[in-house]
């Protein structure tokens, strides 16, 4: 069928123009017929997304906020041991974004894909929240600061690790669909449309941090004081609640076609180049295979024009003499001859992998404020009068900084940078974005360090964990918070948006799981970095410089290195911006080429 063909159904406004009622972008509806803008998709279904996003991220933060503190006091791990869990943990729940996005684009579609994981999500949670309640809370009561619980068998501890993992599994497969879905239920071709859709990614990360305020309040304030099981009750009940709010949304929802497995598709790029190793191509573009400029390229995805760089690739879609005697004979053998878009897929993902690897430093600084923030935090004066403060609950500083920070970046400084820029009419672009979130990224943990060296200044040496350890108040950490928020609107949605527009139509959803196995990654580096940092810093019988007692260690210093590590991780994005770029696609209805300015 040709692209064209999409538009059957045809309004005609009143000085005789056409005016297709169909989506341009080749989207569907739910019984698989072309998607009719006005009753599909649009901030409609993006609403009902958003709210999905805010209930689920709401149940994950329920456990994930205050999981170390669930290790330490319950499962009597030490700080140390009990922060490397947690990494391990969250960077387990990333990884598993990448089998969600496989998934998604090669078979199930997105909605099936964010369906199925949601239960599986659901399935952890009450495993989760059964296995607590019956197996490791005891005593009864026990789990909050003054009443550690007892020691528990290898099962029981077992039943809870395959708990915690079901949910990393639900959550890591549903979350890098979601964003993708719900950026699906905007027509890119359709200039209002488009302009939501930019949009939409501000809306979605701010549904994400809004919907774990609850969490790290209420919900926080309870697991702190012991109630853990009515914690994770209350996150299987918000996560069941956004699975049938989802549900009932079907009929509204836009779908893309899965576009088959990109592993082949990107195999089958490098073996036609490898056998075609020999073959002279001019630099000119003559002689390379494309599909008909009428014809619907890759399943009805936007083609990918040529490209200069990565040369050698180029190769794949060389056309020799056999393969113009097998095109006589209807036949090609993929393996042998690749158009030029499936080549040009192959070369945006290796464009994006240095973006990318630059990203994993920040995400080792993003998850500080889930350990180590809050085991400086629980080492610090945490009552007001006779009110006691959880520590883990000081990220709700952070979520308050992304709220205010998305609204100042879209209200403010987008339009003023806008009137002040030269060469562009468009604000910072996302790479300039994701810039300035290292950098703020850099004063996050240069701020975390100052408060460590006066949280020492005021610290009783002999106290532990216990009331009085130091006497600086716990709103001294209110600044880092709000620098790690402020840098989250900067880096992570920038990076949504650029991933999502830089990533071929077939590989959305891998575009979207890159930025969550970059907070993997990080999570894994942070856990590896803090291992290599206690070896190195408990040597000659010192205590290391994040002993069980921090008041005796130098977390300091570890936030320091952190920050040097960020200001190195900096000036090689820099270098790795400036040599990137962006992908060139042709509309679909033969519109012109876009390709963005992405200046540093």
């Amino acid at each position: 069928m040709d692209c064209l063909d999409v538009c059957k159904e045809v309004n005609y406004k009143e000085d005789g123009e056409e005016e297709c009622t169909t989506t341009l972008d080749g989207t569907i509806d739910w019984q698989g017929r072309p998607a009719i803008r006005g009753k599909s998709g649009q901030w409609v279904a993006g609403i009902i997304i958003l709210l999905n996003q805010g209930l689920a991220n709401l149940a994950f933060f329920g456990v994930g906020v205050n999981l170390v503190l669930f290790l330490t006091r319950v499962l009597q791990q030490n700080n140390a041991e009990a922060a490397n869990s947690v990494s391990k943990w969250t960077g387990t729940v990333y990884i598993f974004s990448l089998v969600g996005a496989f998934l998604s684009d090669s078979y199930w579609g997105r909605y099936k894909t964010c369906a199925i994981f949601q239960v599986i999500f659901v399935i952890g949670l009450v495993s989760l929240s059964l296995s607590s309640y019956l197996f490791l809370i005891r005593p009864r009561g026990c789990g909050d600061e003054n009443t550690p619980c007892g020691s528990h068998s290898s099962l029981e501890i077992g039943l809870f690790y395959l708990s915690i993992y079901l949910v990393a599994l639900g959550n890591g497969g549903y979350q890098p669909n979601i964003a993708t879905f719900g950026a699906d239920q905007f027509d890119e071709e359709d200039p209002k449309e488009g302009q939501s859709k930019v949009s939409f990614f501000s809306y979605f990360y701010l549904a994400m941090n809004l919907g774990s305020l609850f969490s790290n309040t209420v919900l926080g304030y309870f697991e702190d004081g012991g109630m853990w099981a009515l914690g994770f009750w209350a996150s299987a009940g918000s996560a069941f609640a956004g699975l049938v709010l989802f549900l009932l949304g079907t009929p509204r929802y836009r779908h893309f076609k899965p576009t088959g497995n990109p592993l082949s598709r990107f195999c089958q790029v490098l073996v036609a180049a490898v056998r075609k190793s020999k073959a002279e191509i001019s630099s000119a573009e003559e002689g390379l295979y494309d599909l008909d400029s009428e014809e619907c390229s890759m399943n009805g995805n936007r083609k990918i024009l040529h490209t200069h760089g990565f040369k050698f690739l180029d190769k794949a879609a060389y056309i020799t003499s056999r393969d113009i005697d097998n095109r006589k004979k209807g036949f090609l053998n993929s393996w042998n001859l690749c158009p030029i878009t499936q080549v040009e897929e192959v070369k945006c993902i290796l464009r994006l992998l240095p973006i990318w690897l630059c990203t994993i430093i920040y995400s080792v600084v993003f998850t500080q404020m889930a350990s180590l923030f809050v085991e400086q935090g629980a080492a610090m004066k945490t009552t007001i009068s006779n009110f006691r403060i959880p520590p883990s609950s000081m990220s709700s500083f952070d979520i308050l900084s992304v709220a205010l920070f998305i609204f100042i970046y879209r209200r403010v400084l987008d339009p003023l940078i806008c009137r002040f820029k030269k060469k562009s009419s468009t604000g910072l672009t996302e790479l300039q974005r994701m810039g300035v979130g290292l950098v703020i990224a850099i004063l996050a943990m240069v701020s975390a360090g100052i408060v460590e060296c006066y949280r020492l200044k005021y610290a009783t040496n002999y106290c532990t964990h216990c009331e009085g350890s130091s006497s600086l108040s716990i709103f001294w950490q209110v600044p880092q918070y709000a620098f790690i928020g402020a840098s989250e609107v900067f880096m992570y949605v920038g990076q949504l948006e650029f991933f999502n527009a830089q990533t071929p139509d077939g590989l959305k959803s891998f575009g979207s799981a890159l930025c969550m196995t970059s907070m993997s990654l990080g999570n894994y580096v942070s856990s590896l970095l803090l291992t290599v940092v206690m070896k190195i810093s408990t040597e000659d019988h010192i205590p290391g410089w994040v002993p069980g007692n921090l008041n005796k260690g130098h977390l300091d210093r570890f936030y320091f290195l952190l920050a040097g590590l960020t200001s190195i991780d900096l000036v090689v994005y820099m270098v790795c911006a400036r040599w990137y770029k962006s992908i060139k696609l042709e509309g679909k209805f033969g519109g012109n080429t876009k390709e963005e300015n992405y200046e540093v």
